[in-house]
């Protein structure tokens, strides 16, 4: 049985996050929200983390299968991607660099507060 209870808590919070998307209009997609409100239960203690290790380490280890839809969605739309490679090569850059310096100064700030 607990295969299922794993299951059924990993479910259980997609669902949430997608109704609560639903249901507040929210651009968040709700398997984002899902994710946080497990996140959240974990950090919280409401869900002991054995329950769902096993369940969770399984779809981390097929994640691969889970990028097939987006990879044919990029080659199916190639001819748009071409047409605005600059925006998207600008976008890229820019959030690389931002989530760089974002990082850096977590780390700096947390290393700050071991000092």
């Amino acid at each position: 049985m607990r295969p299922y209870r794993g299951l059924a808590i990993i479910f259980g919070f997609y669902a949430l996050g997608e109704f609560t998307s639903f249901a507040l209009n929210l651009t968040i997609p709700g398997s984002v929200l899902g994710m946080l409100f497990l996140l959240g239960a974990l950090l919280t203690g409401a869900i002991r983390l054995e329950w769902v290790e096993n369940e969770a380490e399984l779809f981390v280890r097929n994640m691969s299968v889970m990028f097939v839809p987006p990879g044919v969605g990029i080659v199916t739309y190639i001819g748009l991607i071409k047409s605005q490679a600059v925006p998207i090569f600008g976008a890229l850059v820019i959030s690389f660099v931002v989530t760089l310096l974002v990082t850096a100064k977590t780390v700096d700030l947390l290393r700050r507060d071991e000092m």
